[in-house]
């Protein structure tokens, strides 16, 4: 039973979690708060499809690891989220920003929407792996 719902948690929370890069470093944001030169010509299509299951996997590891630290509340799996995010994707994309020409907007916002799709995991993760 516990693999049933950490599959529906991977798919649910991926799901959710995958509209955060479209939303905080999307097209909207990507147009008016980044440098042309920076990113490739041409079409994005194949970068998509190879990056499009990623949310699910950081979704299904988070779930995993909640569920082995057994962290079962929404406090808790959100405190983990903010400690995650901490310590993976915060420094990473500033140390990325300090030494690559990215707009002080797109960090943010893409900073925030990693903060958003690790609590979407949480809040997902505590309710539905329980």
């Amino acid at each position: 039973m516990f693999w049933m719902r950490l599959f529906g948690v991977t798919i649910g929370a991926g799901a959710l979690s995958s509209l955060t890069g479209w939303l905080f470093a999307g097209d909207w944001i990507h147009r008016r708060w980044t440098y042309p030169e920076i990113w490739r010509k041409g079409s994005e299509a194949r970068a998509i499809a190879l990056t499009s299951p990623l949310p699910f996997l950081t979704c299904a590891a988070f779930a995993l690891l909640a569920h082995h630290l057994g962290f079962d509340s929404v406090r808790s799996t959100a405190k983990l989220a903010v400690m995650i995010w901490v310590i993976g994707p915060l420094p990473l994309i500033l140390t990325n920003a300090a030494f690559i020409k990215l707009h002080r907007a797109f960090v943010f916002f893409y900073s925030l929407g990693w903060l958003v799709k690790l609590m979407i995991a949480a809040v997902v993760t505590a309710r539905f792996l329980r």
